[in-house]
């Protein structure tokens, strides 16, 4: 159902709104580049900053632009279960094909309580569930057990996983079965992470070189593992360098230096990256050979 590079898109913005046109011809290249999916609205895309118009108006964009080619996998959580019903069956309406529903945030719910947050969310929604477990940001973890629990549910299909955990994915594909769909979210470890099960990355990389991240994840999907470390050693400065300040701000730097006139704004409470960081995100550039 979702396999492959699925970038976690930027939103662009220009004085203080939504670019749609930046964000229509964005959306147009990652796929002509071999994007396999595309994730609107995760927190890439700043997402805790866009109004409820932006949000649906993101999402709506995002499925008109790609008609079809590539599944869109909305991101609706947060972590009121309620608002989190109501964005899943807003993106539905929209012609999302799933919802990506992190593990809700700042009020540390137990094991119970993600079990029924999550139950909760894939009895009202229309459209396939994906778990995002990221326990740096959220606090919360879900852990094995609980995630083999939701996994029976029909309409809870995979995870992105950001554990940093590579023992995630056997543990996870022991207690959650074969076919359900394990994603990493970290860029740095998804060579391992496909290697012990997983079958694609939510990518932040992907939103500045998605033809080198589509062809890594293909070159893993066929057994090419020589070409796979190629692809790593490439791309993994660029990986460690999108995170040496606030993302996505050096991704949207990164962007700037590559595509014409894409804008590096952010929304407040982040800030342009530091000279350090720009100085990081150049190097990992042109080692990608991408400037």
């Amino acid at each position: 159902m979702f396999f492959g590079s699925i970038p976690a898109l930027v939103t662009p913005f220009s004085g203080g709104r939504v670019a749609e046109d930046t964000f229509r011809e964005f959306v147009e290249w990652q796929i002509a580049e071999g994007s396999d999916a595309l994730v609107p609205c995760g927190t890439t895309g700043e997402v805790a900053t866009l109004s409820s118009d932006e949000h649906r108006h993101v999402i709506a964009t995002a499925v008109e632009v790609a008609r079809g080619r590539v599944p869109v996998i909305a991101g609706c959580g947060t972590y009121s279960t309620e608002a989190s019903i109501e964005r899943t069956r807003a993106a539905a309406d929209l012609g999302a094909d799933a919802a990506l529903i992190v593990v809700p945030y700042y009020n540390k719910p137990s094991q119970a309580g993600l079990a029924a947050h999550f139950t909760a969310i894939a009895e009202a929604s229309p459209i396939p569930i994906v778990v995002y477990n990221v326990p740096s940001r959220t606090v919360a973890d879900i852990s094995v057990e609980t995630l083999a629990q939701i996994a029976k549910h029909p309409r809870i299909v995979a995870i992105k996983d950001a554990t940093g955990n590579l023992g995630r994915v056997s543990a996870q594909r022991l207690a959650c079965g074969e076919d359900f769909i394990q994603l990493s979210g970290n860029d740095d470890m998804a060579l391992g992470f496909s290697a012990m099960g997983g079958v694609g990355c939510i990518s932040v990389t992907a939103n500045v070189a998605p033809r080198h991240c589509s062809d890594f994840q293909k070159a893993m999907r066929e057994g090419r593992w020589d070409d796979a470390l190629k692809l790593q050693d490439k791309l993994y400065p660029l990986h460690a360098a999108l995170f040496t300040d606030a993302s996505p701000g050096p991704t949207k730097y990164a962007l700037s230096r590559i595509r014409n006139r894409f804008p590096a704004d952010l929304r407040l409470p982040l800030v342009e990256p530091s000279d350090a960081s720009k100085k990081a995100v150049d190097a990992a550039l042109e080692h990608a050979a991408l400037i």
